[in-house]
């Protein structure tokens, strides 16, 4: 190599680096015992809500046009019917454009818990979801305890038996 390349590669490796020293830093994902960040979607009604505080919550990205993600769904809704009178709380959020297809599939399944619409994805970016369904299982004092990636039969008894245990322990905030 000449001595012009191998200055050109240099300069170039420059101005590279200094151009990522001025670009903001890139959204890093939520993982387990991350602290969950608040964010407020658009329920169905288009009242915007928080995630709940104070609860085990079960928040879950998906899709209508997820074949996994609507596996899951009525697992979702016996899990729920089961703890929501215990400080448990499933917020499902879609990442749907069309709200009409969302409304008519919870109307179907009989979703009666808390849904919201994330229609241009910038919260499950903020999560650092990708692929649907994602779930994150958050304690009481919002620290993230699971991140599962892929359709979940939400009934089984180690589930049922782990949210218990995280419906028992305290919480400190």
């Amino acid at each position: 190599m000449n001595a012009r390349v191998i200055a050109a590669v240099i300069l170039l490796i420059v101005v590279a680096a200094g151009i990522a020293n001025f670009m903001p830093e890139g959204v890093k994902p939520l993982s387990v015992g991350d602290q969950v960040k608040a964010f407020q979607l658009p329920n169905l009604k288009d009242e915007l809500q928080n995630i709940p505080e104070g609860k085990v919550v079960l928040l879950n990205f998906w899709a209508t046009w997820c074949p996994p993600c609507r596996q899951e769904v009525p697992s979702m809704v016996e899990l729920y019917s089961k703890l929501k009178d215990k400080g448990f709380e499933i917020v499902a959020v879609s990442v749907d454009r069309n709200k009409s297809a969302v409304e008519s599939f919870v109307a179907e399944q009989a979703m009666d818990f808390t849904v919201l619409h994330d229609k241009d994805s910038a919260v499950s970016k903020q999560f650092g979801v990708f692929r649907y369904p994602e779930t994150f299982i958050i304690d009481r004092n919002g620290v993230i305890r699971q991140h599962l990636n892929g359709a979940v039969e939400w009934t089984t008894p180690n589930f049922y038996d782990y949210f218990e245990k995280l419906l028992a322990e305290p919480t400190t905030k």
